[in-house]
């Protein structure tokens, strides 16, 4: 009898891929940044100064109110104690006055007697001028520039990566099974080659 299915069977197909461990070395990066501080050129220059101070010297001639004021006070002051003093000599004198002499025309005549003495005009100033001054003065500053140098070095790290396998499966396991025969005929009858049987004994 001939065979009418004919079986194949294809077989699994897979790929391995070993990845071995290894062990890597990231190494370190370095920066540097570099800065700059500008310097510059200043000068200060500070010229004579001369102070002149008047206020004495004025006042010596024409007083403030609170200078004339002071001066009054203190004439008043001088001429009562030389008045006090002048009540009190001619007090004595009249206390020992003698019969017969003329103690009250010499006290007149020592009042009116003519001053003496040295007489100063009165518009030159008594007091001179303050004058001060202060030195001139120079300074010059000169700052170079500054370069700022920042270098950043990073540790290396080792990084440990494991070993692997790796199953790839390329062709899937089947089975084949292929009708190899001829065409089928219901009745037998129809097929265009059908021999009827022989029946007879």
């Amino acid at each position: 009898m001939e065979q009418l299915l004919k079986i194949t069977t294809v077989p699994i197909q897979y790929e391995l891929k070993v990845n071995n461990a290894r062990l890597e070395y990231h190494s370190s990066k370095a920066e540097l940044e570099i800065s700059r501080n500008e310097g510059g050129l200043s000068i200060k220059s500070r010229p004579v100064k001369l102070n002149l101070d008047t206020f004495e010297a004025r006042n010596s001639i024409v007083p403030t109110t609170a200078r004339s004021v002071s001066q009054s006070a203190q004439k008043g002051k001088d001429a009562a104690y030389s008045a006090t003093a002048q009540f009190a000599q001619e007090g004595q004198l009249m206390l020992k006055a003698k019969i017969g002499e003329d103690v009250l025309n010499s006290i007149f005549a020592q009042r009116n007697q003519m001053p003496s003495g040295d007489f100063t005009v009165g518009f030159i100033p008594t007091s001179s001028a303050d004058i001060s001054y202060q030195a001139p003065d120079l300074t010059i500053s000169y700052e170079m520039d500054k370069l700022n140098f920042d270098l950043k070095i990073a540790n290396g790290n080792f990084e440990f990566i494991p070993g692997n396998i790796e199953v790839v499966i390329t062709q899937q396991p089947d089975i084949l099974i292929e009708y190899v025969g001829g065409p089928i005929y219901v009745p037998p009858s129809s097929d265009p080659n059908h021999e009827p049987l022989d029946v007879r004994a």
